[in-house]
């Protein structure tokens, strides 16, 4: 495991952990229902609405 802050803070050796993270998030949306479909969202810094400063995924939509 690798604490990184937010996608600005990525470095090129990160590209494997963000591979890992995009493909669970369909698994992670289809396990909650959004088989109609989702989208995704990640804040990045304050002014971009992060609050929680880590890197992570917001999955949004509604069950079918």
């Amino acid at each position: 495991k690798k604490h990184v802050d937010s996608l600005v803070h990525l470095q090129a050796e990160d590209s494997d952990l963000v591979a890992k993270m995009m493909l669970k998030v369909p698994e992670i949306a289809a396990a909650n229902g959004l088989s109609h479909g989702f989208k995704t969202q990640i804040n990045t810094g304050k002014g971009g609405g992060q609050e929680v400063f880590h890197l992570h995924i917001h999955i949004l939509g509604r069950p079918a």
